[in-house]
């Protein structure tokens, strides 16, 4: 029996993100998503996913999945066979980041949450490509699903995020480091530093891909995924 495969998607996104790796992958491994707005802490949300999965599993995350996952990662090592970190950042959160959440939050407890999404999606999520718009439009609606609560959590959480350089340093087993070529959140430099810090990794550069790499080239991704889990 394969080791169940969970997968733990960015800010403002659901099982939706993951769709293509559902359709993909469910007739060989046991697939899981789980929610990551419960908490303002990245610490408090790793306990909760790693008090809700198997014993022991292969871990996926995605931009704050992937920092939720470094964090599962520090918490119990020994739990996780196999790591995919996809498009995130091992760093703690610059204070030019810091400074631009402040507005975000006050925007959208003030009930601003779609415009706030928009002008973030739009310039910084996605390569340019034929299914943009309707990547775009999963992309609102999951925001819209998750809600303001969800939003000012992730939010918090992200700004006051740890530095997990130490934890990639001390983890041993196979570990995928994926980004879509064109993703300007999270550049192809974080993910040469996180392959460059794990002692078993293996960088894969997703061509025609922003930041969203399971939904943009959802067979480039897939045949990625595919090679990590082989290996566990």
């Amino acid at each position: 029996m394969s080791l169940p495969l969970v997968l733990l998607p960015g800010m403002m996104c659901d099982a939706r993100l993951f769709a293509p790796q559902f359709a993909a992958f469910s007739g060989s491994w046991a697939m899981m998503t789980a929610p990551i707005g419960g908490h303002d802490k990245v610490e408090a949300l790793a306990s909760s996913v790693l008090a809700a999965v198997p014993d022991r599993f292969a871990l996926a995350g995605l931009s704050m999945g992937g920092i939720v996952a470094m964090e599962m990662v520090r918490q119990a090592p020994d739990r996780v066979a196999g790591l995919a970190l996809m498009d995130t950042n091992p760093l703690a959160e610059s204070d030019e980041v810091k400074a631009r959440r402040v507005p975000q939050i006050e925007a959208v407890k003030a009930g601003n949450l779609r415009q706030v999404m928009r002008e973030e999606m739009k310039p910084n999520y996605l390569a340019d490509g034929p299914n943009q718009g309707a990547i775009l439009d999963i992309c609102m609606a999951m925001a819209t699903d998750l809600g303001d609560r969800v939003f000012v959590n992730q939010s918090i959480a992200l700004r006051d995020r740890v530095d997990q350089t130490e934890t990639l340093r001390n983890y041993r087993s196979a570990t995928l480091v994926m980004c879509g070529e064109d993703d300007t959140l999270c550049p192809i430099s974080r993910h040469e530093l996180m392959a460059n810090l794990l002692p078993n990794a293996k960088l894969e550069i997703i061509r025609n891909a922003g930041h969203l790499p399971t939904l943009e080239q959802p067979e480039t991704t897939n045949a990625a995924l595919k090679r990590w889990l082989e290996k566990l």
